[in-house]
């Protein structure tokens, strides 16, 4: 009776204020959507339904009084924890009227990808170490800070410049995000597992690895002790690869998939339905 009620009181301004608030979740969600915190955001949500749930079931008034506690303190948290987020997502409202299709950028990963291949096979005759890490979906923006910015074209000269042993800007990582080179000299996390696929890996290769635990970017790497190109992703190294494996590879993991050449509209619509079903599928 309750429920019933509780419809017919419904009106037109109800319902707009609760479409109001689901879009400005949905549009949360894709700020905080391909950055290395959002993983703990999940289970930070997790813990708290579990939290709230108990506490409701068994009536705990401390617990329910320390979950009010914590979700206050969330709420003034979100702003400092997401702050670079909230900077990118104000700056796209600043350029609404620049917007366009991600189409062209998904393209280019295929000329970003022959251009990295043929720098590598340059880089592996010459034996000078080389660490170029593409960002995917995951931001990697904490790395960027770390090296020196370039925002540059991406083309095997200047990588192969970078790269001179006798620069200031060879010992760290390249990193390629939005189909240019963002910065140089970036400094990566190494990887914390004890159990590598090579006992004599080197500090790149380590640091290949690190990032790839630490989000979905896909690293090359180039030995400067032996030349052998490898390629870093999901934890994983693919060793010993020649220019022709490279490509195959990194077409895979990092070219353009299909659906990738829609207009935005469309991908927007086929996204909605896709992770309903998803969703069905994992419940």
């Amino acid at each position: 009776m309750q429920f019933l009620w509780a419809l017919e009181s419904i009106t037109w301004l109800d319902v707009l204020d609760i479409l109001t608030v689901t879009l400005i979740l949905y549009g949360a969600s894709f700020i905080i959507r391909g950055t290395t915190s959002v993983t703990a955001v999940r289970g930070l949500i997790v813990a708290l339904i579990i939290t709230i749930l108990v506490s409701s079931l068994f009536q705990l008034a401390a617990l329910q009084w320390l979950t009010g506690v914590i979700l206050t303190l969330l709420g003034v948290s979100i702003a400092v924890i997401f702050a670079p987020e909230l900077r990118r997502a104000l700056e796209r409202l600043g350029r609404a009227g620049q917007l366009k299709s991600r189409a062209g950028a998904e393209d280019s990963r295929t000329i970003i990808i022959e251009q990295v291949a043929q720098a590598s096979e340059r880089l592996s005759e010459r034996r000078h170490g080389a660490l170029i890490v593409l960002e995917r979906t995951t931001g990697l923006g904490e790395y960027v800070r770390t090296g020196v910015r370039l925002n540059a074209d991406v083309s095997p000269q200047l990588l192969l410049t970078i790269f001179w042993p006798k620069t200031e800007l060879h010992d760290g990582a390249v990193i390629i995000s939005d189909g240019r080179i963002t910065a140089a000299a970036a400094v990566l996390p190494l990887s914390a597992a004890r159990t590598l696929s090579g006992p004599k890996l080197g500090t790149r290769h380590r640091a290949a690895i690190g990032i790839s635990e630490a989000s979905d970017a896909v690293t090359v790497v180039v030995s400067e002790e032996t030349g052998r190109i490898s390629v870093a992703s999901g934890g994983r190294l693919i060793s010993r690869l020649d220019g022709k494996r490279l490509r195959t590879i990194l077409s895979a993991m990092y070219g353009p998939q299909p659906g990738d050449e829609l207009p935005w509209h469309q991908r927007l619509r086929q996204l909605l339905p896709a992770r309903a079903h998803t969703a069905s599928r994992g419940s």
